[in-house]
């Protein structure tokens, strides 16, 4: 699943979140489990070519009770990423 994105210091940022277990063949979806989480940042669009994006992956101890929990953590994360930045670095350049 996925949300519209949010702009935060000139970045867009698209909070990941998605069922803890896959899907079985045949079956629904398992939201008993759980949500796991992640946040793609991304350069705002241009018309030069295709921006540049990566996507983190939230290290969570155990899955996120409910979607909403998911989505506002992996926003909280991104914003942790952008800001914890040194001058000279960019979030898409991050070694994790």
């Amino acid at each position: 699943m996925t949300t519209d994105f949010r702009l935060y210091r000139g970045l867009e940022v698209y909070p990941l979140v998605y069922p803890h277990c896959a899907t079985t063949p045949g079956g629904g979806h398992n939201y008993d489990e759980g949500f796991d989480a992640a946040v793609r940042i991304q350069e705002p669009g241009s018309s030069e070519g295709s921006p540049r994006s990566r996507v983190f992956k939230l290290a969570a101890v155990r899955p996120f009770e409910n979607a909403g929990d998911a989505r506002r953590a992996s926003t909280a994360y991104a914003e942790h990423l952008i800001d914890s930045c040194a001058q000279n670095t960019h979030v898409l350049d991050l070694q994790l």
